[in-house]
Formats: structure tokens, sequence, C-alpha cells
């Protein structure tokens, strides 16, 4: 009875909101920079909340940090779907940092950019670096950020090694970073890999396991690390002992 209301009552209602919100959004999108702002983040954030719903899928965030999250972080994340994308976001008041090829996708290219989603090119060195200050300028500004160190959707695995941008920004700014391990029971149907983001997103939609797991762990203070390098390295230790401790609980 549940499942069957869901279907008709309950999805339905998600999607007509989905295409009111996110028109409403594509709309303002062409107007000044003036008229974006706060109001329009938290109005992004409800149409990903919105979306969540909509592909069915049971989000939980899971807390395993035994002191409170501060107000303001640079949140952490390992990258193996596109759904993070959206749930994140759906979930924490973040400001992320996206590879520049979502600047094109239609629809939600121009909406992320007016939100305030800062975009890189990972191959351009010189690109990261206008990325990295505009990360710091944005921390210094209030703002949480977000970045998935692994560079990338690299698959279910945790990748060999993390990036240090988020770990420099920490260090130069005094944030600390939260980090948020990313589990999800049908590893299969989640996993980014050649599919296009249509094809991925429809396959969640019609995956039969649809739990999914955010486990919030304590936060990294900077001040207990003297480089990136090292900082980096201690994180990406923790996200691969995580790895092995939520797999082994499925």
């Amino acid at each position: 009875m549940r499942k069957a209301l869901k279907k008709l009552i309950i999805l339905p209602l998600a999607w007509s909101s989905l295409a009111l919100l996110g028109s409403f959004l594509f709309l303002i999108s062409f107007l000044p920079k003036t008229f974006g702002g706060r109001y329009y983040h938290y109005m992004g954030r409800l149409w990903c909340r919105i979306f969540v719903h909509g592909l069915d899928v049971d989000l939980k965030l899971v807390h395993r940090n035994s002191k409170p999250i501060p107000d303001h972080y640079i949140l952490i994340a390992n990258h193996p779907s596109a759904f993070e994308d959206f749930a994140l976001p759906a979930l924490f008041d973040i400001y992320p940092l996206a590879k520049s090829g979502v600047r094109h996708w239609f629809l939600l290219g121009r909406i992320s950019e007016f939100a305030g989603v800062i975009f890189v090119e990972r191959d351009d060195a010189d690109s990261r670096h206008m990325a990295l200050q505009s990360l710091v300028d944005a921390a210094r500004s209030g703002k949480n950020m977000a970045i998935f160190p692994e560079g990338g959707c690299k698959g279910r695995n945790i990748y060999e090694r993390f990036h240090t941008g988020a770990f420099e920004v920490s260090l130069r700014t005094g944030l600390p970073i939260l980090p948020v391990y990313l589990h999800y029971i049908d590893q299969d149907t989640f996993e980014w890999t050649t599919q296009t983001l249509v094809q991925k997103l429809w396959q969640i939609f019609r995956s039969d396991n649809d739990q999914v797991d955010y486990y919030v762990h304590d936060v990294l203070e900077p001040s207990q690390f003297s480089d990136k390098q090292q900082y980096a390295e201690y994180a990406h230790d923790l996200f691969l002992r995580w790895q092995a401790l939520y797999n082994d609980t499925e």
C-alpha cells in the first residue's frame, strides 16, 4: 500500500515540483548576478532535496561524529556516483567545487553557476590555481565549501591518493575539514563509469535497493598538521579505513 501510494502520488508530485522549481531557477539565472545570492542558493538546495525524493532514493545521514558539526567547515567526501552531486547539497549548506564540464550541462550547468558553484579545469594548472584562490576567498567570506579530494568521480573504491587542494584551503583559512564517507548499498547501480548522466540517474531511479548512507565523522583541525601533504595522506588513510569498515557491514 505504501509503495503504491508513493508511485501514484508522491513521485508524480515530486517530479512536478522539480519541473516548476527548475524552470523558475533557470529563468532567474538569466538575470544579473545581483538577483542571485543566498535565497537562490537555498532554492537550489530545495530543488536538490526534491530531486532525491524524485529518484526514489532512501538517503540517510548517519552521525558517527562525537563532536558537534561546526557552523563553518570544508566538506570532503569520496566520489563514486553522480548522485552525490545532488544529495550533498540537499543535506549540507555547501558550495561545491565542480569540473568545468558541469558548466555546460543543460539546465543544471546554468543553475549551478548562478548558485555559486566554483568550476575548475583539472588538467589546466592556471585554472586549478584560480579555483584554489576562489575557494579560499569563498571560505573566508563565510561559505562552506565541498571538495572531492579524489579529483573526480573515481568509482566505488577510494582512489590511490587525495589531491591537496582542500587541505591547502583548510590550512590557509584555519577552517576544519568535515569528512563524509558516502556508502551505496547497491554499488553496481550507483557507481558512475561510462554512462551519461541521464543514463546513470535512470539506473538509480529503477534500482530495487535504494538505501544510501552518508556517514559524518569528526572534523579534522588544520592545527594538527604541519603541511598539506601530511594532511591529505592522513585523510586518505581514514577513508580507506571507513571503506573497509562499511563494506564489511553490508
